[in-house]
């Protein structure tokens, strides 16, 4: 891979090294929640059955710079894989017992409705039509569509440009609620839209020229810059609202619930998950945790 990822790779990994010496109880999650001891739920419910079987398989992504990353020796880091650890905690499961799968965007309904995953947390925007499919908790923070370009490049300024330019192209992500977003502002979405399955070859694509920009949530595009060594910047004011939400089975509302008040309870462990992976970009804010949505 041509992009370079290696600095922001170094820097998350002595965060959550730290904070795991700091933490000093190998049953604690990197954000220090203390792994429930034998918790009881509702014969029947999903919580029940993760925690009798002590394990839980969750979908993530694996290029999403301080969100869902994996590092050079293997392992993922990032502000979805720690909140996805609070969570197994309440079911009383650790961390080494989780089962991460790789879950680009085209493929998030498809492995929940499969029973491939107990639920993904993967910058997954909340919205109508997935709502058909899945149910989702949270949401657990909210982003921003926004467009990244290279450091020289003064043409674009936001989204109109490519309403403007016919001849600029913008890559973005198959089945990413940004790729449907980016399409009403081209002239021509055959020639000017390119879609890759992860944003890492967005960001390639970008470096070696074959597109003009990449357009993603913000605090994404926040990650790539950080560690483009200048190569990259963003430009305009983000376009869209894009909460993010837990997927989980269609229905399942005592789960969803479960996922909304166990992140309640733990705001202290929200904002050190945050501090420690996407806080550690230059240009991010500690967020509040958001409001929950109904569980349908």
């Amino acid at each position: 891979m041509n992009f370079r990822r290696s600095a922001l790779v170094a820097t998350l990994s002595v965060v959550a090294l730290t904070a795991a010496a700091c933490g000093g109880d190998s049953e604690e999650t990197a954000t220090d929640v203390p792994v429930a001891d034998a918790p009881e739920f509702e014969e029947g419910t999903t919580m029940a059955e993760l925690a009798e079987a002590g394990s839980i398989t969750i979908g993530t992504k694996y290029d999403q710079p301080g969100f869902g990353l994996e590092t050079l020796d293997g392992e993922l880091e990032g502000f979805d894989v720690e909140i996805a650890k609070i969570i197994a905690a309440e079911l009383g499961i650790a961390e080494e017992d989780i089962q991460w799968e790789q879950t680009p965007s085209a493929v998030r309904e498809e492995v929940i409705e499969d029973g491939e995953v107990d639920m993904v947390v993967a910058t997954y925007t909340i919205n109508d039509e997935r709502a058909e499919r899945i149910t989702f908790a949270g949401p657990y923070y909210e982003a921003g569509q926004q467009i990244m370009v290279a450091a020289d490049n003064d043409e674009i300024t936001g989204p109109e440009s490519f309403t403007e330019n016919p001849e600029l192209k913008v890559c973005s992500v198959t089945g990413s609620t940004p790729a449907e977003q980016i399409k009403q502002y081209l002239a021509n979405e055959a020639d000017q839209l390119v879609l890759f399955d992860e944003y890492s070859q967005c960001a390639d694509s970008l470096s070696n020229g074959q597109v003009d920009a990449v357009t993603t949530d913000n605090v994404i595009l926040l990650g790539f810059v950080s560690e483009s060594d200048g190569e990259f910047k963003l430009v305009g004011e983000q376009f869209t609202e894009e909460p993010y939400g837990i997927g989980i089975e269609k229905g399942d509302v005592a789960f969803c619930e479960f996922i909304n008040e166990t992140l309640a309870a733990n705001e202290e462990a929200y904002v050190a998950a945050w501090e420690a992976t996407a806080g550690q970009i230059e240009g991010t804010q500690t967020p509040e945790l958001p409001e929950p949505a109904e569980c349908v």
